[in-house]
């Protein structure tokens, strides 16, 4: 219960300061995934990114999706 909450928070930030649409988001949410949280390793979150890019729907939805699975 509290990943998910810490997950949720992480990404209320992201979304409360960042300007320009999902592409804009992605720096954000690799920094609190990668080097913040380590929920992923670099390797892994650029799998999502290239699997959220060809899925249908916002990026930014897409890689929260995988980061929360």
């Amino acid at each position: 219960m509290k990943k998910t909450l810490l997950l949720l928070y992480d990404f209320f930030i992201v979304g409360l300061f960042t300007i320009g649409g999902g592409y804009a988001m992605i720096p954000m949410i690799r920094q609190l995934s990668v080097e913040t949280r380590k929920y992923l390793s670099d390797a892994e979150f650029l799998e999502i990114l290239a699997i959220s890019q060809i899925t249908p729907g916002p990026i930014a939805i897409n890689i929260a999706t995988f980061i929360g699975f």
